[in-house]
Order: structure tokens, then C-alpha cells, then sequence
């Protein structure tokens, strides 16, 4: 009779991270069969692997598509060493700043895939509590740190975030189309900023600028979120500036010096009264 082959503890480890590193690249998801055939493993091993970082929260599977992606779990791990990061150590000052002139909750935001992904909150103590959390992950399409992260993106980019995620409407005012868009992020990239006017939330309002990193690339989004009371149209204007201020000051940190993009990080507000 045959023994079985004892698991070598290390080598079990590495596939295990060289998985979760091929998932993490993956636009769709894998297979089980996939990933067997990708590294060259028996398909029971393969499954073996699966399963236990899908049983320990690291993986979910779509049990339609049979498909395994990486879950929001990792980046509840990984987001204590972002805050080591040059990016947070610059941002959370200003951001700190910003909400204590505003009392709005404040947020910085990433692009990870397809979504925008929440880096940090600070929320201005004794004033309402936005129902956001660091690791919370956000259609780009009707928030307005989405929209600031994906405005400077190649059209083509755009446009994959789209196949892939569609425009799902969480309320009536949530962006349709993809024309409009298209349109919408023209704004931005004109603007400077961004605004969600309650496209993701009933009665949340959002605003949002990019942040810069010395190659000219959008690195971040900053944010305010607060109640369409907070946001009214004369404190509006105030706001903007405040936040785009903010961006540019990280931006500038970062070894931005302006230069490659029209990032509209100018102290002109121009009047937006569309909705996003």
C-alpha cells in the first residue's frame, strides 16, 4: 500500500502566495482547472489550496462561474502596512486638516482593480457618522472619489471598467450610460474635481480631487462626504477649495510639480450644477 505524499509546509506556502499573486492579476477570477494548469500542479492540489483560503476569508468563490477571486479580507490585512506608506504619512495630515475645518468626514481613496477602495477615514467627532469604513470598496461610476481616480485613465481603460462591472444604479440619480460618463469625467479632468450628488446614497453628498505622485499619475482620490444639508450650495464653493487645496498640497509632497496632465489643481471653482 502506498503512502501518501507528505506536504512539504514551505513549498505548500509558496504556492499558496503564488496563487493569491496570480488572483490578484486576474480581471475575472480563476478556475480551479486554471490555476492547476497555470502552475503546473495536480488539480487536487490545486483545490486543496483553494479551499483553505477560501475556508480562512482570503478567497470567496462565484459558485456559478466556479471561479476563485481574491476577497475584501486581504486588504483588511494589508491595510495596516499601508499606513506606512509615503502616500498616508503625507495624506493624513492634510486630510486631518480637512475635516477639522469642514466637520465632513474625510476619506482617501485608491483604485484596485475595477473599484475605488477606501485607504482612510477621519470623521469630525461629534457631528453625524458617514456609514464608511476603511476597506469599504466603491463603484467608480457614482462616487466621487471613483470618478476623480478613473478621469485621467485611457478611454479604453474606462471602458473596461464598464464591461466588466456595468453602471449599476443605486439610486435614481446614479449615471447611466456610458456616454454620460464619458461626459461626466470631462468634468472632472476640466474641473479638477469631482462630486457625487447622492448617485451612490440617498441624501450623501461627496467631493472629491485627485492626487498626483511625481510621474504625473493619479495615485490617489481625496474626499469629503457629508448630508445634503452639510452640502448646501453656499458652503459648496468653500468646500471645493478647501479640497483641492488639499489634493495639491499631497500632490506636491509626492513630487508632483504640475506638469503632463490638466489637472485643474488651479484655485478656479467654476459653477457645476450637474448632478455627479
Amino acid at each position: 500500500m502506498n503512502k501518501p505524499l507528505a506536504i512539504n509546509p514551505v513549498t505548500s506556502i509558496d504556492r499558496a502566495l503564488t496563487i493569491v499573486e496570480m488572483l490578484g492579476q486576474s480581471k475575472k477570477g480563476l478556475t480551479n482547472s486554471e490555476v492547476s494548469r497555470k502552475l503546473k500542479l495536480p488539480k487536487s492540489t490545486a483545490s486543496y489550496i483553494l479551499r483553505t483560503l477560501k475556508q480562512r476569508g482570503y478567497l470567496y468563490k462565484d459558485d456559478h462561474l466556479g471561479k476563485y477571486r481574491l476577497s475584501v479580507k486581504l486588504f483588511s490585512v494589508g491595510s495596516q502596512a499601508l499606513r506606512g506608506l509615503e502616500l498616508h504619512d503625507i495624506a493624513f495630515p492634510v486630510l486631518q486638516e480637512l475635516v477639522d475645518r469642514t466637520g465632513l468626514a474625510g476619506h482617501l481613496a485608491i483604485l484596485d482593480g475595477r473599484e475605488a477602495v477606501y485607504i482612510e477615514k477621519i470623521d469630525k467627532p461629534g457631528f453625524i457618522k458617514m456609514n464608511t469604513w476603511v476597506g469599504r470598496r466603491l463603484d467608480v461610476h457614482c462616487t466621487a472619489v471613483g470618478k476623480a481616480l478613473i478621469a485621467y485613465l485611457p478611454q479604453a481603460a474606462v471602458e473596461e471598467i464598464i464591461k466588466e462591472k456595468g453602471l449599476p444604479k443605486h439610486t435614481p440619480k446614479t449615471i447611466a450610460s456610458p456616454s454620460q460618463l464619458f461626459s461626466e469625467l470631462a468634468k472632472v479632468r476640466g474641473a479638477g474635481y469631482a462630486l457625487d450628488k447622492s448617485e451612490n446614497s440617498l441624501d450623501v453628498k461627496c467631493i472629491a480631487a485627485p492626487v498626483f505622485n511625481m510621474q504625473g499619475k493619479v495615485e490617489a482620490a481625496v474626499g469629503l462626504t457629508g448630508t445634503e444639508g452639510q452640502m448646501r450650495l453656499h458652503r459648496l464653493k468653500n468646500y471645493v477649495k478647501l479640497i483641492k487645496q488639499a489634493a495639491k498640497n499631497i500632490s506636491h509632497q509626492l513630487g508632483y510639480d504640475g506638469t503632463g496632465h490638466r489637472s485643474g489643481l488651479s484655485e478656479r471653482i467654476p459653477d457645476r450644477t450637474t448632478t455627479g
